[in-house]
C-alpha cells in the first residue's frame, strides 16, 4: 500500500520548513517500519523506490514547484531511473533521505536521491522526470518561468549522467 500517512506527515512538515531554492538539497528522515521490511529482514527494494517518491514530493513542496503544479494543473512523471543499493536498511533504522535537482535538459529534469543510515549511504537513485500538461511532458523553461526563475545555475558537472542519458536513449523499448 502507498504510504499515504507518511506522505501527509511529510507534507505537514515541509509546509513548516523553510523554503528551498531549486538548487538546494532537501533532507527528510523517517524510520524503517515493519511494513517496509521483506522476508530477508531488510527494507524491500520496491519500498525504497516508493519512499524516494516522498523525497521528491518534499523537494517540490519546499521549492514552490508543488504550488506551481497545482495552479497550472500540471503533473509529474518519472520517465526513467537508475538505482544502486549498497547497504541494507533494517527495521527501525533511522533513515536520512537527500534529494536534489541534478540537471535540466530540454523537457527533462534529472533528480538525484540517496538514503543514509548512520552517515553511510545505503542506496542512491537518479531519475529522469518531467512536468506534464494534459499527459505530455512540457519544456522545463516553461516550468522555471512559472516558478519565477530566470536563470538556473546548477553546480553539477555529472558527466556520467549525460552518458547514462545517451546510452538510455539508444535502448530499444520492447514491442
Amino acid at each position: 500500500m502507498y504510504p499515504f500517512l507518511r506522505l501527509f506527515a511529510l507534507w505537514l512538515k515541509s509546509r513548516k520548513a523553510s523554503p528551498l531554492s531549486v538548487t538546494d538539497t532537501d533532507e527528510s528522515s523517517f524510520r524503517a517500519m515493519p511494513w517496509d521490511i521483506d522476508m530477508f529482514c531488510e527494507m524491500n527494494n520496491g519500498r525504497v523506490i516508493t519512499l524516494y517518491d516522498l523525497g521528491r514530493f518534499s523537494l517540490a513542496s519546499r521549492t514552490g514547484l508543488g504550488d506551481v503544479l497545482r495552479k497550472n494543473r500540471w503533473g509529474l512523471v518519472v520517465a526513467g531511473s537508475t538505482v544502486q543499493y549498497r547497504k541494507r536498511i533494517h527495521m527501525f533504522d533511522k533513515v536520512q533521505m537527500k534529494t536534489r535537482l541534478l540537471d535540466v535538459q530540454g523537457r527533462w529534469m534529472y533528480i538525484a536521491q540517496s538514503m543514509w543510515v548512520n552517515n553511510t549511504c545505503c542506496s542512491s537513485i537518479v531519475l529522469r522526470t518531467a512536468v506534464t500538461e494534459k499527459g505530455k511532458a512540457i519544456d522545463t523553461q516553461r516550468v522555471l518561468d512559472a516558478m519565477g526563475i530566470e536563470h538556473l545555475a546548477l553546480q553539477t558537472d555529472e558527466a556520467w549522467v549525460r552518458q547514462w542519458v545517451a546510452v538510455d536513449n539508444q535502448r530499444q523499448y520492447p514491442d
